[in-house]
């Protein structure tokens, strides 16, 4: 998501101006409100300068507190990764509905995402007006579409990281607790990035001054944590305790690979590397369904990230369209050379095509 250019400027004036009661009547002249953006500097020097603060964020009733996520995090790449990761896994899962998510803020805010969401993971239909216009009615779905997730998933230990104030006000960080939450309740065949952590500006006003603070907060931990032990397969086994055998396994799907894309008159010698831009993925699915692959479908030259990613999903297209199971591996995984994942891939392929000419 990019920052708006305008927005940061007029940001950054309001910044100047916190430390005080919000009672205190705008200064009309140009030095009253220089000398009163450094006196606040002063008396506020636990806030971010690039705190991402609007008007509305600082009317606050007295102990009321409100939390924003701060600008350097919303760019985190590893943030995006995973905002990336649950709008292809939402998606994916309401295909079938013609539902198409594009942003996590603007596109889940009224409910109506959530609850088709929620009823296709579920099999439970949910109570509910299927279009609502007016704030209450949307406020309205969300509660029951949060009570109905906070009742499943709060037996399960998890600590209510959303509400429908949160979620209607486009709080992106109750949005992503949310979907992470449900993703891992439902073992989602989606790989979350993990550590990924961000910033959030709290806000808090006590008799009258607004108090502020940065609190972490963490959104994944580890993929064994996140998805259990049934994420952990005979490839991590393999890696954490028997590595002297790594070598017979690849040795083993190095010979498999190559029965095949000699065909072609290639050959491959290192798994990580030589299948990390999903050329040889895609044209090894073709040998083995017997078809050839139009070469305006993938780069058969791909130079950047973007591209080496595209090349390695539409390989997992593929596969699905042979009747395998999407991959629990992620595109950006096999492209970033992560071997346990490309392992996994080529595992399920040589599992399913060992006896394949």
């Amino acid at each position: 998501m990019s920052t708006n250019p305008g927005r940061v400027k007029k940001d950054e004036g309001f910044l100047g101006k916190l430390g005080g009661t919000l009672a205190r009547k705008k200064r009309s002249k140009e030095v009253s409100d220089l000398h009163e953006e450094g006196k606040n500097a002063i008396n506020a020097p636990l806030l971010p300068s690039s705190a991402d603060l609007l008007p509305e964020d600082l009317l606050l009733e007295e102990n009321a507190e409100r939390s924003m996520l701060d600008p350097t995090s919303r760019e985190d790449p590893k943030f995006k990764d995973l905002q990336k990761v649950l709008i292809d896994w939402i998606n994916n899962e309401l295909e079938e509905d013609r539902i198409i998510v594009k942003d996590l803020e603007e596109d889940l805010y009224d409910g109506q995402v959530l609850q088709k969401l929620f009823e296709k993971l579920s099999g439970r239909k949910l109570n509910v007006a299927e279009v609502t216009q007016s704030e209450i009615g949307q406020k309205q779905k969300l509660q029951t579409v949060l009570e109905a997730v906070n009742e499943l998933l709060r037996p399960q230990g998890w600590t209510i990281e959303w509400g429908v104030d949160s979620i209607h006000s486009k709080n992106l960080v109750a949005i992503v607790y949310l979907l992470v939450a449900l993703a891992m309740h439902y073992m989602a065949p989606i790989r979350l990035p993990e550590h990924v952590s961000v910033h959030v500006v709290v806000v808090k006003k006590k008799e009258g001054i607004l108090q502020t603070a940065q609190v972490t907060k963490e959104l994944t931990t580890t993929t064994e944590m996140m998805m259990g032990r049934f994420e952990r397969d005979a490839f991590d086994t393999l890696l954490d305790h028997a590595p002297d055998k790594l070598n017979v396994v690849k040795t083993s799907l190095i010979t498999f690979v190559n029965k095949h894309l000699n065909k072609l008159n290639l050959e491959v010698t290192e798994l990580e590397s030589q299948f990390a831009d999903g050329v040889y993925l895609v044209l090894l699915m073709g040998l083995l369904e017997d078809y050839f692959v139009p070469l305006y479908n993938f780069y058969l030259t791909p130079e950047s990230f973007e591209q080496k990613v595209h090349n390695v999903a539409f390989a997992f297209e593929l596969m699905q369209d042979g009747g395998l199971k999407k991959p629990k591996a992620r595109p950006e995984d096999v492209v970033n050379l992560n071997l346990k994942s490309t392992l996994r891939v080529l595992y399920n392929l040589f599992t399913n095509y060992k006896s394949a000419d």
